[in-house]
């Protein structure tokens, strides 16, 4: 095997030009700018943990080879051709060295800040060789940056600035971008205003979400208002009107029955109030829902309201305000002993109000909360419930959520009672034609509510339903489908022992009930951990916790300017490096992340451990900095468990322990302490074994510190994150 490898190495290495030469004479004067090049071609082998003459971007190792050929190998053939080229000057040749240096720099940088893909790197240069030699010849690169993806074409056009089609290729890239972000098209247009294609940008903002229009058409007097109130357009010019009106965003959702005169102004500004004085809040969200089923009547029919999605659209609205006005205020009650009190503000929805109430609050809404809602819901539908006739008259909007939140919190069999007749025919369309969706969000959610199922029977329905789609697919020869279907079968199998199926073996993906010490050790059998603080009041409370952790009798701490260094004395050898919770408002706990990273890659430290502990707010930016080598992820922060897709993306191989809701130091710290104290002993991890005395440990703690550990999730558990997993493995992606 790794003759074969070797062999495949070497042949992707044969020079493809004769020019490749390592003979050709380079002058003293232009060493240097070859050196430059060299050292960032060493950094690119560097980047990924080891200098091994491979640069993995991936656990592809064709697509390694492929990035590695265009950064080694292709990258010396580049500069040879500069070198040799008689047509250059030497001050040409200076500056398209310099233009190489550059290409790996900003590859490296964009690498690390997971802002391209790094498989991208073989167009990348050979889209930088076809500009070269258009810019020797003098000739327009627009066309070369056209035809390739918004992120290579950033990059090789900001280098080639003195191109004669710089200004016409930025404008093909904004449009690109447009593409890529119709939510930023009006914050970035003003350079653009008085293009041809001005108008049609602002109608594709208007489509995103027409509240985009809204700050800009308040600003008469700036390029963007300008432009918004010149375009004839009677949507447009109904947000024009609204953008002149007190609480305008209040009226946003009902753009579409405004524009066609089913509702007027008057009529909304009822229950939207002149005031918060005035606002009648559960009027105001009762017409949300009324106006939400009626939208979703007309998409079902392949009608999209424009005013459906998008920020501050109608599903946005109707999520803010059932966060502000219910789940907020009943969540921040949870330690109330009295119902009637934690529970009034949702007293008077109907039904339907308190359905997507719960599931618009996927990511917010507590346990306790959601029980009573879910609860309060059945109480509404009368004597005798009907859960289809619910599911009827919303037109089935959002079922396939509310059936995984109902088998997350143990209500599934319940609310299925109330439907006798056609609680198997729910079941099936909850499965049925997930490959159809653009996303995977569906099958996730499917994966997820097998995970959380107890029910044997309602298990054995799932899984054949799962295996009936999976030979629908296979007999309408539909790939995408079968791959969904099959990875399923195999996850919900596999969650039995009895049925011995190794999913590490069976789909190709690391163990999943355990972590062998070995593999979380670098080359030195060290272990590297790495913890993320912020530096708020809660930071710096979390971080004193955090030291309690550590006896001297069997830890040393050393404290740098910006981070501590803690070693383990008695055991394996386990190394933890966490920023110092400096003042956040300056940014300087940001800075200490920034340089403690820095001062990691300059050692080769990579590693194997990450723990964030801060507030869900300050997660985004320890995702941002996730290095590719972390193997367990610990999220110690509110909601953790709805980032693991953007987690996988970043890390595709790491065990994440996550929680659904509430962080708490008191929960956060045991879990800690038990790995560290596992990892200290030389043991492989057991994720069952662990959570198992974990479970024993919180069952004796009080009330609210078990619940809130009840809430988090353990690796083995994330059916959905090992879904996606599985399923990029086999080179699909989670955002078809």
């Amino acid at each position: 095997m790794r003759f074969l490898f070797t062999l495949i190495l070497f042949i992707s290495f044969i020079p493809f030009k004769a020019s490749a030469s390592d003979t050709t004479k380079i002058p003293i004067g232009r060493r240097l700018f070859h050196d430059h090049i060299k050292e960032e071609q060493r950094l690119a082998d560097k980047a990924d943990g080891r200098l091994d003459g491979v640069i993995k971007v991936g656990n592809n190792p064709d697509v390694n080879l492929q990035v590695t050929d265009a950064l080694i190998r292709k990258i010396n053939v580049l500069r040879n051709d500069i070198e040799i080229d008689s047509s250059l000057t030497n001050n040409d040749k200076v500056r398209y060295l310099r233009y190489v240096e550059d290409l790996l720099k900003d590859f490296i940088f964009s690498w690390k800040k997971h802002t391209i893909n790094p498989s991208l790197a073989p167009l990348l240069v050979e889209n930088f060789y076809e500009i070269f030699q258009a810019n020797t010849k003098g000739e327009n690169m627009t066309p070369l940056i056209q035809k390739v993806p918004y992120e290579v074409g950033l990059i090789n056009a900001s280098i080639f600035n003195e191109n004669p089609g710089y200004k016409e290729s930025k404008i093909a890239l904004f449009r690109k971008f447009c593409e890529i972000n119709p939510d930023k098209i009006l914050e970035n247009l003003a350079p653009y205003v008085n293009e041809p294609f001005a108008d049609s940008m602002v109608i594709e903002a208007f489509n995103n979400s027409p509240s985009q229009l809204y700050t800009y058409a308040q600003s008469a007097s700036s390029p963007q208002g300008k432009l918004i109130r010149r375009i004839d357009d009677p949507r447009i010019k109904t947000v024009v009107q609204l953008s002149t009106k007190n609480r305008a965003l209040f009226y946003f959702p009902f753009l579409d029955d405004l524009i066609s005169g089913k509702k007027t102004m008057a009529e909304i500004e009822k229950v939207a109030g002149t005031s918060d004085r005035t606002y009648d809040s559960i009027g105001y969200y009762s017409l949300l829902v009324k106006t939400e089923i009626n939208y979703y009547s007309r998409l079902v029919q392949g009608d999209t309201p424009v005013a459906m999605l998008g920020a501050n659209g109608l599903l946005d609205m109707l999520k803010a305000k059932a966060l502000q006005h219910f789940i907020t205020p009943i969540n921040e009650l949870h330690e109330s002993p009295n119902p009637a009190v934690r529970f009034k503000a949702i007293q008077p929805l109907n039904a339907q109000e308190l359905y997507y109430m719960m599931v618009l609050a996927e990511n917010d809404i507590y346990t306790s909360s959601y029980k009573y809602s879910f609860d309060r819901m059945i109480q509404k539908m009368g004597p005798n419930p009907h859960g289809d006739s619910l599911l009827i008259s919303l037109n089935f909007d959002h079922f396939k959520k509310f059936i995984k939140m109902a088998a997350e919190y143990n209500k599934l069999s319940e609310f299925l009672k109330t439907m006798p007749e056609n609680s198997e025919k729910l079941m099936q369309a909850f499965v049925a034609k997930l490959e159809t969706t653009k996303t995977l969000e569906d099958a996730v959610d499917v994966a997820d509510s097998y995970g959380s199922i107890t029910s044997p029977d309602l298990q054995k329905s799932m899984l054949q339903n799962v295996e009936w789609n999976e030979q629908r697919c296979i007999k309408e020869n539909n790939e995408r489908g079968r791959k969904i279907y099959s990875l399923l079968k195999t996850i919900f199998l596999s969650a039995d022992p009895k049925n011995g199926i190794d999913l590490a073996q069976a789909i190709g993906i690391p163990p999943i009930y355990t972590v062998n010490y070995n593999y979380l050790a670098d080359d030195s059998g060290r272990i590297i951990e790495q913890v993320f603080f912020y530096g708020d009041k809660d930071g710096k409370a979390s971080f004193a916790s955090y030291l309690t952790s550590f006896p001297s009798n069997d830890w040393s701490i050393t404290q740098k300017k910006e981070w501590i260094e803690i070693r383990s004395k008695k055991g394996k050898p386990i190394s933890i490096y966490a920023n110092l919770p400096l003042d956040n408002e300056t940014d300087k706990d940001a800075k200490a992340q920034e340089d403690l990273i820095d001062y990691l890659d300059s050692k080769g430290l990579k590693p194997s451990i990450v723990i964030h502990r801060g507030h869900s707010y300050h997660l985004p930016y320890t995702i941002q900095q996730l290095p590719e080598s972390a193997k367990i992820i610990m999220l110690g922060s509110c909601g953790g468990y709805q980032n693991l897709k953007t987690i996988l993306k970043y890390c595709p191989d790491a065990h994440i322990i996550s929680t659904k809701q509430t962080g708490a130091m008191n929960v956060n710290k045991p879990i800690i302490d038990a790995l560290d104290k596992t990892l200290r002993e030389g043991k492989n991890i057991d994720w069952r074994q662990m959570w198992s005395g974990l479970d024993a440990e919180f069952n004796k703690a009080p009330r609210e510190v078990r619940e809130t550990f009840e809430d988090y999730i353990p690796p083995q558990k994330n059916l959905g994150a090992l879904f996606i997993k599985a399923y990029n493995k086999e080179g699909g992606s989670d955002d078809e």
